[in-house]
């Protein structure tokens, strides 16, 4: 079943203003827990992982995501005078 206009865009917020902010602290826990300071890796390889990590997090939301910067498809067209 798709989902609705509507049900997108507050599924998108959702996800933004909750699920990315624990998605960061998750990431950031996990890569502090596996490389601690005496064996860290280069910053590059570091900063590889978090770019991997920025990108990976919206793929399974992409279909949630499409489109929502848009007008509403199902919205009713408003009368605009012209005078």
């Amino acid at each position: 079943m798709a989902l609705s206009y509507k049900a997108r865009k507050r599924w998108s917020l959702v996800i933004l203003l909750l699920g990315l902010p624990l998605y960061v602290i998750t990431a950031v826990g996990i890569m502090t827990f596996f490389w601690e300071e005496p064996d860290r890796p280069p910053v590059l390889v570091e900063l590889a992982i978090y770019v991997a990590l920025g990108i990976l997090w919206a793929v399974p939301f992409k279909k949630i995501f499409m489109g929502i910067g848009q007008a509403d498809p199902d919205a009713k067209p408003d009368d605009i005078d012209d005078s």
